[in-house]
């Protein structure tokens, strides 16, 4: 049988991939930068008038501005040789984190993909410890031994960032068994990417989630591209999460991931419902991230208007004006700012003051009792 496409016959194209007309030769179909720009919808202005306490909103402002600088922070200790191993930021992405956090209780449950600094500090894990767990130190938040990959809190409840794609949904949906066997109305989210849609692991996780009426809630962070490569070449429908939540008896949920507020209300709603026993929800957020998949990324196959378009929706900007609508004094929100700028500082000295961590810590936390001796 020949391989070669029937003739006449166009290349099935999505949201915007390149026909078979437009692309002329191999090297311009993988040139992603010169494909049609995809461009965000314009902020919803009904959105000033959610119902959201001002307290909540603070909070929020608060958190975007913790997760903005910290990452910043991190960069340029990355550029500086001290953070060990690559990164991988949500910098252009911090209203998801904030808007599902401000939804949760302390005593939920969060998983996160290796993109997971901003879920775990959103949960309220220390800034110092967190840094120097990016720097590989013994007073880092796993002692050194996670690194910026696999950050964890378990007092906080943050259950880990995983970079097997799609595999902690699965996981996730234990915590929410878990919950629900043991009668507690503790809800699950489970955070990835639009990549993770592809994975077997999404579909298995969604369906069994679905059957058993799980407490868990499951949120695409959808910022349009796999590592390198557009979601919408490789996806057969033009929201990938969204669009097939239907299959698993949910509603489709489309959110602007870069506003915090829109997340909050979705997020809220979804855990309501699981804490009701009414089981899971599926969100996609829309966002994107304003840097590359990781710090070996220069993200040069994005289309140049497509990156301005989206810096210019940056979240951090877009909710400063929305309090400054809302009658929160400029004032309040600068001592915001410099606050979060102090503490950024203090958990820089307190991460550097920290050693890296000795052969005495090697054997320890590999097994449920805390050492391997045992075994031995």
């Amino acid at each position: 049988m020949s391989a070669e496409p029937m003739s006449g016959r166009p290349l099935p194209t999505v949201m915007g991939a390149w026909s078979a007309e437009e692309a002329s030769g191999t090297d311009e179909l993988l040139d992603y930068s010169n494909r049609p720009s995809r461009l965000p919808d314009p902020v919803d202005p009904a959105n000033d008038s959610l119902d959201i306490s001002v307290g909540d909103r603070l909070g929020m402002y608060e958190m975007q501005q913790i997760l903005r600088q910290m990452e910043k922070r991190a960069y340029d200790l990355f550029l500086q040789n001290l953070v060990k191993g690559t990164s991988h930021l949500s910098l252009g992405m911090e209203a998801v984190a904030a808007g599902v956090a401000r939804a949760q209780r302390p005593d939920d449950y969060t998983f996160a993909t290796y993109r997971g600094h901003a879920h775990t500090m959103a949960r309220g894990a220390p800034l110092g410890p967190v840094l120097a767990e990016l720097l590989g130190r013994d007073n880092g938040i796993l002692k050194g031994k996670g690194g910026s990959m696999h950050l964890a809190s378990v007092e906080h409840n943050m259950m880990g960032s995983y970079a097997i794609i799609g595999a902690h949904l699965c996981i996730a949906n234990g915590t929410a068994w878990s919950a629900q066997m043991r009668g507690t109305d503790q809800v699950t989210v489970a955070f990835f990417g639009d990549g993770a849609t592809n994975i077997g692991a999404f579909h298995e996780a969604l369906n069994m989630a679905a059957i058993w009426k799980l407490p868990v809630i499951f949120v695409c962070e959808n910022n349009l591209y796999m590592e390198y490569t557009p979601i919408d070449l490789v996806t057969a429908v033009p929201n990938p999460a969204a669009d097939r939540a239907a299959g698993y008896g949910l509603e489709s949920i489309i959110v602007d991931g870069n506003d915090a507020d829109d997340v909050y209300v979705a997020a809220a709603a979804a855990v309501a419902k699981a804490r009701a026993g009414q089981g899971p929800s599926l969100i996609e957020a829309k966002t994107y991230r304003q840097g590359g998949h990781s710090r070996a990324d220069p993200g040069k196959y994005r289309p140049a208007d497509e990156l301005q378009a989206w810096m210019e929706k940056d979240p951090i900007p877009l909710y400063h004006q929305r309090m400054l609508r809302l009658g929160i004094d400029e004032s309040a929100l600068l001592t915001i700012q410099q606050d979060v700028a102090a503490r950024v500082d203090a958990a820089t000295e307190f991460a550097k003051s920290g050693s890296e961590p000795g052969p005495e810590h090697l054997m320890t936390d590999v097994w449920a009792d805390g050492g391997s001796s045992w075994r031995n």
